[in-house]
């Protein structure tokens, strides 16, 4: 990990805030989601809501034709996560007081990986990082993502 005066020198700073999860980086290109919702009212507990968090992403990358999924005690949304080229593409981490959700996922659509190579993204030294552009080859429309993604949470919640 980099001290605080390199982290200046790349422009990044350091957060330390209190959420499931390890390290992360947020970012431009990063659709960032934290939703704050009551899990009683829609009857989930926060294992639910984490798998009701990642079966939205999955669907939106499957909108895009990218084939993702789980990895056992990983959390997140992962492509070819059974292999030895496993690489993550949205971090969750989630916390909830009283019931009530703070934090939530960070889906990489356009974004620059190399500020992951600083770190150990959710402590994994053997895995990789990726984003849809990385995996589609060309940009993608932020607004067109986080319509996809809002349209697929929401159909989420209201099947509960």
């Amino acid at each position: 990990m980099l001290g605080e005066e390199q982290l200046k020198t790349i422009g990044a700073t350091l957060y330390h805030i209190d959420r499931g999860g390890d390290i992360t980086y947020h970012g431009p290109g990063q659709l960032v989601c934290y939703p704050i919702l009551n899990l009683e009212e829609f009857g989930l507990g926060l294992k639910e809501y984490v798998h009701l968090l990642e079966e939205a992403v999955i669907r939106v990358c499957a909108s895009y034709g990218v084939v993702a999924g789980r990895l056992e005690k990983a959390t997140g949304v992962w492509l070819e996560g059974d292999t030895s080229r496993a690489r993550k593409i949205c971090a969750i981490g989630v916390r909830s007081s009283h019931y009530v959700t703070m934090h939530g996922l960070a889906l990489n659509v356009n974004t620059d990986l190399r500020y992951f190579s600083y770190i150990h993204p959710c402590g994994f030294i053997d895995k990789g990082v990726t984003s849809l552009q990385q995996e589609l080859g060309r940009s993608i429309d932020m607004a067109e993502v986080k319509e996809r993604l809002g349209r697929e949470l929401l159909a989420a919640l209201l099947s509960k």
